[in-house]
C-alpha cells in the first residue's frame, strides 16, 4: 500500500538523483543512449523502477511507458543542460545580443520573451523538475483512466 500511495515519490527522487549523477558524470549520459547496458546495475534499476510502477497499479506496457518517458527525461534534459553553450549568468546579455536578430515584427513572441530575460523579469534557465511534474502528473492521471 505505502507503494501505492508514494509512487510518484519514489520516482521523483530517483529522476532527481539520476539527473544529479549524470550531471556529476556528463561523458556517462553519452554511453547510456550509445550502447546496450544489461549489466547488473542498470537491471535491478529497471527492475525496481518498474516494480515501484507495478506496485502503484500500472499495467506492465504502461509502466514500461512511464520509466521511458522519464528516462527520456532524464537523459535529455541532462545531455541539453551539459551541452548548453551559455550560463545562466550569461542569458540576459545574450539575449541582448541576440535581440536584434529577432525583430518584434517577424517573431513577436520570442522577442517578448528575451525582453523579459533582458528585463530580469524571467530567468529563462530550463527547469528540470518542471517537465518531471508534468510527466509525473500525466502518469497519475492515464493510473486513474487505467482499466487494466
Amino acid at each position: 500500500m505505502y507503494l501505492q500511495r508514494n509512487w510518484k515519490a519514489a520516482m521523483r527522487a530517483r529522476a532527481i538523483a539520476a539527473h544529479e549523477v549524470l550531471l556529476r558524470h556528463p561523458w556517462a549520459n553519452g554511453l547510456i543512449g550509445t550502447r546496450l547496458n544489461v549489466g547488473p546495475a542498470m537491471l535491478r534499476y529497471v527492475d525496481a523502477t518498474i516494480g515501484c510502477l507495478r506496485a502503484a497499479g500500472f499495467s506492465y506496457p504502461l509502466a514500461d511507458r512511464a520509466w521511458n518517458a522519464l528516462d527520456s527525461h532524464i537523459y535529455g534534459f541532462t545531455l541539453q543542460q551539459v551541452n548548453f553553450p551559455l550560463q545562466p549568468d550569461e542569458y540576459a546579455s545574450a539575449a541582448q545580443q541576440f535581440l536584434p536578430l529577432i525583430p518584434a515584427d517577424r517573431f513577436p513572441y520570442m522577442n517578448a520573451l528575451s525582453r523579459l530575460v533582458i528585463d530580469g523579469k524571467h530567468t529563462g534557465i530550463a527547469d528540470f523538475s518542471f517537465g518531471l511534474n508534468l510527466i509525473l502528473d500525466g502518469l497519475e492521471r492515464l493510473l486513474g483512466e487505467s482499466t487494466d
